[in-house]
């Protein structure tokens, strides 16, 4: 088919297809709907019709757009999501929640650490535990950890988006020395599962610790000189500013969380607003700016790294000693030292693996966290069982796309790579 056509090329084109896939027939019902015209307006007659996606590198991911254009102007955007769909809520009703945790790393695949603290936390809410003070720290500087990686994936990558390659080697440079990091940590790079059910799987080592502090001594600087090397470039500036705007009341409206929000002037962070660990304890900001377009959700992000510098530097101060589980025998997984000598946690540790955790029935609990692309979810219900009667995951990334058609009406079609880049999505976590 060809990849520039006119609405009724592309309507008759598509039909004489032998086969036509899901993502075809939602676009055809769109283009044939009376209501067409909330993607599209004016004349649709003269349109061009361009099909950007699923495989495009700019798109990040199996996103699809269908974008109509008037010359080189954008006149409206119809998203296709569902390429990358696994069934990982409908997974999670045929699995023991214990089970579960390494699909979460799946989910965002640039933060994994945080996602499986979300769903944990989600989980020890159903079952009425709590983790350790010492658990809980150690969380919260994954979910930072976290956060600081993710962004210099976005930090490289929307620079690229817009031609500049150089700083993508340096962002993920560093973005490499926190895998290292997490490496001594969880004794895996990327997919770690590293957070357990009322604990982790493994102590924070005194060698982890020495890393993080030498990695944050040297961080700063390395920031500075990416922002110096893009910030100072007129092309960058002018490829962002005024671009890609959105009003506070349609980002509200639509859904919109975590620093494209924040970008738009409402300063919600639930660390904030909605505490969990030890943020409480922490001293830190949240960045916000009120242009509301790239460059603002850029400028946004950046800040957000200073901060989670802070977090970081103070929790390695205020990490105390201390046990990493609860001592919950029946609802957490036992040291494999005392499974292997104790017959009353062996039994246990074959419970929890083989039937699961066991919460009450008709309980259900949500747990939201402030991951690095805003407000990510997890909701469960129980039914009684050692795995969920239902599990919903809140994605913030499935929910930022849905601005893509507010985003991109009037702009030009080298925006649209722009504007993808700064609502920073992973189409892992969008399509789940």
């Amino acid at each position: 088919m060809s990849l520039e056509l006119t609405k009724e090329e592309y309507i008759e084109e598509t039909k004489e297809e032998s086969h036509i896939s899901l993502g075809q027939e939602k676009i055809l019902r769109a283009l044939e709907s009376d209501d067409v015209r909330v993607h599209f307006e004016g004349s649709l007659d003269n349109q061009l019709v361009l099909n950007m996606g699923p495989q495009h590198p700019a798109t990040h991911g199996v996103l699809q757009l269908v974008v109509s254009l008037d010359g080189e102007s954008v006149v409206g955007t119809v998203p296709v999501l569902g390429y990358l769909h696994r069934g990982y809520e409908k997974l999670a009703e045929n699995m023991t929640f214990h089970e579960f945790i390494p699909h979460t790393d799946r989910l965002d695949y640039l933060s994994p650490l945080a996602n499986n603290v979300g769903y944990v936390l989600a989980i020890e809410k159903l079952l009425k535990i709590e983790a350790t003070p010492r658990a809980q720290w150690i969380r919260t500087m994954c979910c930072e950890m976290a956060r600081l990686a993710s962004h210099l994936v976005w930090m490289g990558s929307m620079a690229m988006d817009v031609g500049a390659l150089t700083v993508f080697l340096w962002t993920f440079t560093e973005r490499e020395k926190i895998l290292d990091i997490l490496d001594i940590l969880a004794g895996v790079r990327f997919t770690t599962s590293y957070t357990r059910i009322g604990g982790l799987a493994l102590d924070m080592s005194d060698e982890c610790k020495a890393r993080l502090v030498a990695f944050l001594d040297q961080f700063i600087p390395k920031l500075e000189d990416a922002r110096n090397l893009i910030e100072r470039n007129k092309i960058f500036i002018n490829r962002c500013e005024g671009v890609g705007y959105i009003s506070k009341e349609n980002a509200i409206s639509l859904g919109m969380t975590g620093p494209n929000l924040r970008a738009a002037g409402v300063p919600n962070d639930l660390r904030i607003d909605d505490p969990y660990l030890k943020y409480p304890e922490l001293d830190f900001n949240v960045p916000t700016a009120t242009e509301s377009d790239v460059l603002a959700r850029y400028y946004v992000r950046v800040r957000e790294m200073y901060e989670t510098y802070k977090i970081l530097r103070q929790c390695i101060e205020k990490l105390p000693q201390g046990p990493i589980n609860t001592p919950d025998a029946k609802q957490v997984l036992p040291d494999k030292g005392e499974v292997y000598s104790k017959m009353e946690e062996l039994i246990h540790d074959f419970m929890i693996v083989n039937f699961g955790n066991t919460p009450e029935k008709g309980v259900e609990a949500y747990q939201a966290i402030e991951a690095s692309k805003g407000e990510l979810g997890f909701y469960a219900i129980s039914d009684g069982k050692g795995y969920p009667f239902r599990l919903k995951i809140r994605s913030p990334s499935f929910v930022n796309l849905s601005a893509l058609p507010t985003l991109m009406k009037g702009a030009m079609i080298s925006d649209i790579v722009a504007i993808i880049g700064s609502i920073d999505p992973v189409m892992g976590e969008a399509d789940k």
